[in-house]
């Protein structure tokens, strides 16, 4: 049975294929990732294929194996900064780099790019958060209204009107007397 690599382009049967360690590795890696990944991670590995020539075995295994631990753990290093990679970004960079395969100059070299969107998109969620911090700060949420002070809200959860507390009795009775020792004005012309 003859298999062609998406990625790649390489033909050849499964045995061989099973047989030479290159190819093993890059099997073994194109498995270990998760499967809503696995068509865009193949079309991404075929960004790096040379115009004229099929993308070794070899180097498909090499560039699985480079993004399976950033993969798996959720998270890349860039610029000495960790930021976070769950898969709705990696997923979301995947399909940036796909559709822009006509604007980018192939073949790929490394994962350069692919990690700099990712890390745009960690950079516009801290941007998000901190214009969401500062509106709360000034007093200013989705409704207007101010969210009473206590523990943080969870997604979704509405904040609750705090119980009003008891007026001292004797505020009570200076409000009362307000209006009787306070003599009427009459500078005013009422005509």
């Amino acid at each position: 049975m003859k298999l062609s690599c998406p990625a790649c382009g390489a033909v050849a049967s499964l045995d061989v294929l099973l047989g030479h360690e290159g190819a093993r590795e890059a099997v073994m890696a194109a498995l270990a990732m998760p499967a809503p990944l696995g068509k865009l991670l193949v079309q991404y590995v075929a960004l790096f294929r040379p115009a004229q020539r099929q993308l070794s075995m070899d180097r498909v295994a090499t560039l699985l194996n480079e993004l399976a631990p950033m993969i798996s753990d959720a998270r890349i290093e860039r610029g000495g900064r960790i930021w976070s990679a769950p898969q709705d970004y990696w997923r979301m960079a995947l399909e940036e780099m796909v559709t822009k395969r006509d604007a980018l100059t192939l073949p790929l070299k490394s994962h350069g790019y692919l990690l700099s969107i990712i890390e745009g998109y960690n950079l516009k969620a801290e941007a998000r958060a901190e214009t969401r911090q500062e509106a709360q700060r000034a007093g200013h949420t989705p409704t207007g209204v101010a969210i009473p002070p206590g523990p943080p809200l969870s997604r979704g959860e509405m904040p609750t009107a705090r119980p009003r507390s008891v007026m001292p009795e004797a505020v009570r009775e200076q409000l009362k007397n307000f209006g009787k020792t306070c003599a009427p004005r009459t500078d005013v012309d009422e005509s």
